[in-house]
């Protein structure tokens, strides 16, 4: 049976990694692989993290299945962190339900939309990052797009992106970046995420947030304010959250899917739906990474937390400025300021295929062929030469 089974094409990402790992030369750069890297090039963990990691083994004493819902208090202390201690929606209309990963959040959010609204269309910006679209529609969701990015300035096209929500059919799926847009680094500022809002509640369209950057782009409650604001004004809401950057869990696979629904039954319901849904997809969620997050935003070891990632942020701003100033003195010919307007760990660098291409044959610099380079990817010693090979593959 399986012997007919054709051979698939390496996942972009995944080839690109390789191919960086098997590149010998030394001044090699990896801005394609979308994690955060400090100014030695590691990964490194959190020493919040290592501490609340050894308390939790300390403490721990089962390693038994943690219910399909996950850990409560987790599941809790996302709840709070996203949205804010006090905010109206924890007073009974939000569940949540921990997933492994933001994509588990993001599959959990598909498959309750489908089982609520089987013929759902949800639109997602152009671009949007890019696993996205199977995470969806592999489930038999259908998709669409809504303008986005604009390539000439960098930024938001806002008023193309207004536009085509506000022709949207009622009870339409609107999947948002809350902040750090995945791939542009493109935000929509506060007063444009209230206009947001405003068509979201005047078409009857159902928001999907997926927050997976909280704190790295303007702050913990910045980066949130489009999920505070959305579920504080609207009936129903869904919200992905990924603890992979900001807690830099990757391997452990930490997010969870928050679902605001306009009663406590509804809500309660909504859960339920969810508790099957996981229960069919993976049975239980790995507890490790969520145990690791209670701990951290239930002791005093959140303080230590806040203060590294504020330091994570800081330095991917550093690393803008510094590699927008090396660019202007090597193409002086090519504008590229729009990379410190922007937020998180991803920018486009505005080039094309073909140039990404020579890049990476001649100079050992790699990033995704659309030319989303990864900020984080760099170092204060390795931008000299970054902007170099730009400037020499450009021409």
């Amino acid at each position: 049976m399986l012997e007919h089974l054709d051979r698939l094409s390496p996942d972009p990402i995944l080839g690109l990694m390789a191919a960086f790992r098997a590149d010998t030369d030394p001044r090699k750069v990896d801005l394609g692989v979308g994690v955060y890297r400090d100014d030695r090039g590691d990964t490194p963990i959190m020493q919040a993290v290592r501490e609340a990691e050894r308390e939790v083994l300390e403490r721990q004493t089962t390693k038994t299945y943690v219910a399909p819902a996950g850990n409560p208090a987790f599941n809790d202390a996302i709840g709070q962190l996203v949205l804010g201690d006090g905010h109206a929606a924890l007073a009974g209309r939000l569940r949540a339900v921990q997933a492994p990963g933001g994509c588990g959040a993001l599959r959990l959010g598909a498959e309750l939309i489908r089982t609520a609204v089987p013929d759902a269309v949800v639109h997602v910006s152009t671009p949007t990052w890019a696993n996205h679209v199977p995470l969806l529609s592999n489930c038999g969701l259908k998709l669409e797009r809504y303008p986005y990015f604009d390539a000439t300035t960098g930024g938001v096209a806002f008023e193309a992106m207004m536009g085509a929500l506000d022709a949207l059919p009622a009870r339409s799926v609107v999947l948002l970046h809350a902040s750090c847009h995945n791939p542009t680094g493109a935000d929509l500022e506060d007063g444009q995420w209230r206009e947001v809002l405003s068509v979201m509640r005047r078409r009857s369209l159902l928001p999907f947030i997926d927050i997976a950057y909280q704190g790295l782009g303007r702050g913990l409650a910045e980066d949130a304010f489009a999920a505070r604001l959305m579920c504080a004004e609207l009936p129903e809401a869904l919200v992905a959250v990924s603890s992979s950057k900001n807690f830099g869990l990757y391997r452990e696979r930490v997010g969870a899917l928050l679902t605001l629904s306009e009663t406590g039954a509804a809500a309660d319901a909504a859960l339920s739906q969810l508790v099957r849904i996981a229960r069919g997809l993976y049975s239980m969620p790995p507890d490790h990474g969520a145990a690791i997050v209670a701990r951290i935003l239930g002791s005093g070891l959140r303080g230590q937390w806040e203060q590294e990632l504020a330091s994570m942020r800081e330095r991917i701003a550093q690393l803008r400025a510094e590699t927008v100033r090396a660019l202007a003195g090597t193409c002086a010919r090519r504008d590229f300021s729009h990379i410190v307007r922007q937020r998180g760990m991803f920018s486009y660098l505005g080039i094309d295929k073909e140039t990404v291409h020579r890049l990476r044959e001649q100079h050992h610099v790699y990033m995704t062929d659309d030319s989303r380079i990864n900020i984080a990817g760099l170092r204060h010693e390795n931008i000299p030469y970054f902007a170099e090979a730009v400037a020499r593959a450009v021409g």
